[in-house]
């Protein structure tokens, strides 16, 4: 795997390489996530369609644990959110939505991360996070669950409040530590990637056992007040800091929460996969 150096104050530098989406795609992405067309790419348009993401794609691992191929190739990350109205995990989500941002005129490269757990970082292409250049580089994330709900100033090192919490950005050598509340997420390598760089790691998440993706399910997205989640059979809601979590036995309880919080459709044998 293999990437070229890439520095915030390198403004001529190429972008992504694959052809932006038409018109079409555009437009139908934009009706995905209930979002209107930024008048210019700029920090208020990316706000908007950050947010607009979170509440209307969900954070999900269904397809890993269907056993589905994930294919991270721009056509085929915005396919699977436009076409078959559904969610994804960071290398999908991330993807389609660096695809977004491109074809509406924005500079966007793809960061690699190391996700902090237990036992510190864990390895690198571990997640797939977005830098989008403005007058000055901004973190953009839509892929890592809960997180936070606006862009963050990759250049500040002070707090930053967002809806979601408190964020702060610190040098780490050459890389850099996002962390909420304090607590470290995620070690961002600087230099930007390809798509295809991440594809070991993705098949990895998608296909180990020792991968938390393919241990259990999990479909989220971010509300008004809080978050939703569904994890196995229990439907979590979150709000004002405060939780509400209710069993949901009946399969056709967890069908009907598939549906109506998240908009996906499955089938019964499906469901009995999922577990």
């Amino acid at each position: 795997m293999t990437a070229q150096p890439a520095r915030p104050d390198q403004p001529d530098r190429p972008v992504l390489p694959h052809p932006p989406l038409d018109e079409r795609r555009v437009d139908a992405y934009l009706a995905r996530i209930g979002a209107a067309r930024p008048a210019a790419p700029d920090l208020a348009g990316l706000r908007a369609l950050q947010q607009a993401h979170l509440a209307r794609v969900p954070f999900e691992n269904l397809s890993v644990r269907l056993g589905e191929p994930i294919v991270l190739e721009p056509d085929a990350l915005v396919a699977k959110l436009l076409d078959r109205h559904r969610g994804g995990f960071c290398y999908e989500l991330n993807g389609a939505f660096a695809a977004l941002l491109g074809a509406l005129g924005y500079r966007v490269e793809l960061l690699a991360a190391r996700v902090f757990g237990d036992n510190g970082p864990g390895p690198l292409f571990g997640h797939l996070a977005l830098r989008v250049l403005l007058a000055e580089p901004w973190l953009v994330d839509v892929g890592f669950g809960r997180f936070s709900g606006l862009p963050l100033r990759l250049a500040d090192r002070g707090e930053q409040h967002d809806p979601a919490g408190v964020f702060t950005v610190r040098d780490h050598g050459p890389d850099l530590d996002v962390l909420e509340h304090g607590a470290p997420q995620y070690r961002l390598d600087q230099r930007s990637y390809q798509l295809p760089d991440f594809v070991p790691t993705c098949w990895w998440q998608a296909t180990s056992p020792d991968s938390h993706f393919t241990r259990s399910t999990t479909c989220s997205r971010a509300t008004a007040e809080g978050r939703i989640t569904l994890s196995g059979d229990r439907l979590i809601r979150t709000a004002g800091g405060e939780r509400h979590e209710e069993r949901l036995t009946d399969p056709d309880e967890r069908l009907a929460a598939y549906r109506e919080h998240f908009g996906i459709t499955l089938e019964p044998a499906a469901l009995e996969r999922l577990g």
